[in-house]
């Protein structure tokens, strides 16, 4: 079996302005995908670059009196250096202005010029500048753009056109006959719809400005922007030319991700262009959709795009990108919200992964001395576990060979919300209290810790700075067996004997407050579950914090409540919305103790709340309160009278 090859690239972007984070949703996808090939054993190449040619570039160049080269220079260096921030693995960065793409187009050009697929004729249309696209007069909406809205010009010059037209039946039969080639099935059929509503020839020179790529054969005009920007594709690989060894490689096993809005040049005029010239297309464009704010889809015109930088800054480039996938649905468009973030890195990345691994390492620290011990007593529910990851490994590689992003996170959590049930249901801090279940508590202690390292390992292709630092906690950073996809085939890849090192919260928990005049500033604060684990395992420092005197104590009103009802919160798995009788008064308090209590359980119930602290919206629901519990590791029990002797509304002091 031959080597396994995969190529994987984004649209070149074009530097008139800075990214925003819709560049940033597609090269995360695209690097995503990278990674994931590459801990699959793929010998991967990854391209991104910039498209640097054109009327547009030209006229900012001027205004900023600046050659059109130093104009670009500057905003190529910022696409690099967004790229560093977010972790961008890419092999290769295309530019436009390069010699090794100049000479490709114009070989490519020249070579279908040479067969009678090009030829010279005059112009007049529509032209778009800001999209660089010529429009017929039934084209334009409204007399304007059909992409962007924005106002066209009439254009009339001297032009090569490339026949187009005569390859529609061929590229159409080619849609047909490989129904992967167009991702997803709705693109598939707008492509196909588009082609049979007939394809005009394609203008693919210029003579009103310079600033491009010389056709060959009459170098008064230049290169029209779509046959120079996507022949980066095999510009890159060296096509053409005498090193053109990594297109002979990668070409065949190409994938390119791009927006819908230019899945038609992609997937109409790029695998035209490739059949002229005797090349085969690439093997599947996947056009996702587009990432909305308030106003629609992001645009410099609109003012509403987003600079990724800020919230690579602010939350870390991994809760950014794992944000951006997880909120992506399937080919249609997702909507950003900061708000959204937070909420994701709150409860996915802290509670729920950053959780997970305090308490662990929490635990083997408490009870083994800091020890990973080998497992002896395997038991029913820890097979459970080991057989669920096995299932996460296949779905996983099957959401990402179907570009579901969103679907792929979905089943890695499931899987890490699997492993937080198991330690409440195997309950560790029970078993360390019985000399005879010694065995039993290593074995689960030991699962804990391996189901994280399944985890990070299948999360590392979309954040890949976190197995450095779960490796460090769990102590396994100088065993790279442990770091490999194949290592998660079996279960107990963490050597037994094994010391942690704990470490701060792996995602620390943001709290957004409002400024006047409606800004927000964020406050990282310490994972409040990290804070008792520490208190649990340290108990020497409970004399050692920070004393209050009685009139502050005196402050907190806590009262004794009776629940009167109680019920899930929906899409949270961990709240409950409960009913309360506080004396004469009933309040509705949201708890997050769904994981211990059943709500038919604890109606009737007497319990402790804080009866003065200020109302919270949670999940939509106002919270008029907070119910007082005790946590002793991964268990909570709920605070309750020692006797029933006491009427719901009692002083608790």
């Amino acid at each position: 079996m031959g080597e396994k090859t995969f190529y994987v690239t984004t649209p070149i972007y074009y530097p008139s302005g800075k990214l925003h984070i819709g560049h940033a949703l597609t090269t995360t996808m695209a690097d995503t995908l990278a990674r994931y090939k590459r801990l699959r054993g793929y010998d991967v190449y990854f391209l991104t670059g910039s498209d640097e040619h054109g009327q547009k570039i030209q006229r900012k160049a001027q205004e900023a009196n600046l050659p059109p080269i130093k104009y670009v220079d500057q905003l190529v260096a910022s696409f690099k250096g967004l790229w560093q921030r977010l972790n961008i693995s890419n092999n290769d960065f295309i530019r436009t202005t390069e010699q090794r793409h100049k000479q490709v187009v114009q070989k490519l050009l020249q070579k279908i010029y040479d067969q009678g697929d090009i030829y010279k004729s005059s112009y007049e249309g529509w032209y778009c500048t800001p999209c660089e696209t010529f429009w017929t007069e039934r084209q334009l909406e409204d007399g304007n753009c059909p992409d962007c809205g924005r106002p066209v010009e009439l254009v009339k010059e001297e032009s090569y056109f490339f026949r187009m037209s005569k390859y529609a039946d061929r590229l159409l039969q080619y849609i047909k006959d490989n129904p992967e080639f167009i991702q997803p099935i709705s693109r598939r059929n707008e492509m196909i719809s588009f082609i049979e509503s007939g394809l005009e020839d394609l203008c693919i020179s210029r003579t009103t400005f310079d600033w491009g790529i010389p056709v060959p054969m009459d170098p008064k005009h230049v290169v029209y922007v779509w046959f120079d920007a996507l022949t980066n594709y095999i510009s890159a690989l060296g096509y053409g030319t005498e090193e053109d060894h990594l297109f002979h490689k990668y070409w065949p096993s190409a994938v390119h991700l791009v927006g819908k809005d230019i899945v038609r040049f992609h997937t109409v005029i790029w695998p035209i262009i490739l059949m002229a010239a005797g090349i085969d297309p690439p093997r599947q464009v996947f056009g996702h959709g587009w990432l909305l704010v308030d106003g629609g889809k992001m645009s410099k015109s609109k003012g509403n795009v987003i600079d990724p930088i800020g919230l690579i800054e602010r939350y870390g480039a991994d809760a950014f990108r794992y944000s951006l996938l997880r909120e992506m649905p399937y080919g249609a468009d997702g909507y950003y919200n900061e708000e959204v973030l937070v909420n994701r890195l709150n409860t996915d990345l802290a509670n729920d992964f950053g959780n997970l691994l305090s308490r662990t390492t929490a635990m083997i620290k408490k009870f083994n001395g800091g020890e990973i011990i080998a497992p002896t007593e395997q038991e029913e529910i820890d097979n459970e576990l080991i057989n669920m990851s096995k299932e996460t490994q296949e779905q996983l590689d099957s959401a990402l060979n179907n570009f579901e992003f969103s679907r792929a996170l979905a089943s890695i959590w499931r899987f890490i919300n699997r492993a937080n049930k198991y330690i409440e249901e195997t309950a560790p801090w029970t078993l360390a209290k019985d000399t005879n279940k010694k065995a039993r508590l290593q074995t689960v202690l030991y699962n804990m810790a391996e189901s994280i390292r399944h985890a990070t390992i299948m999360v590392s292709p979309f954040m890949p700075g976190v197995p450095v630092r779960v490796w460090e906690q769990l102590g396994i950073t100088d065993v790279p067996s442990a770091h490999t996809w194949e290592s998660i085939a079996e279960w107990g890849g963490i050597p037994a004997g094994t010391k942690i090192n704990r470490g701060s919260p792996l995602f620390p928990r943001i709290d957004i407050k409002e400024q006047e005049g409606g800004s927000q500033v964020t406050e990282t604060k310490n994972n409040k579950t990290d804070a008792k684990h520490e208190n649990e395992i340290n108990k020497e420092q409970i004399s050692k914090e920070e004393q209050i005197s009685i009139e502050e104590f005196s402050r907190i009103r806590l009262r004794l409540a009776k629940v009167l009802s109680a019920e899930k919160v929906a899409n949270a798995d961990k709240l409950l919305k409960l009913e309360v009788k506080i004396g004469d008064e009933k309040r509705t308090i949201v708890a997050g103790i769904a994981q211990h209590y059943q709500p038919e359980e604890l109606i009737g119930k007497k319990v402790v709340v804080v009866a003065n602290l200020k109302p919270a919206k949670l999940r939509g629901i106002v919270s008029e309160g907070m119910i007082l519990a005790a946590v002793d590791g991964g268990s909570l029990s709920l605070i309750s009278p020692e006797r029933d002797n006491v009427n719901d509304g009692a002083t608790v002091r």
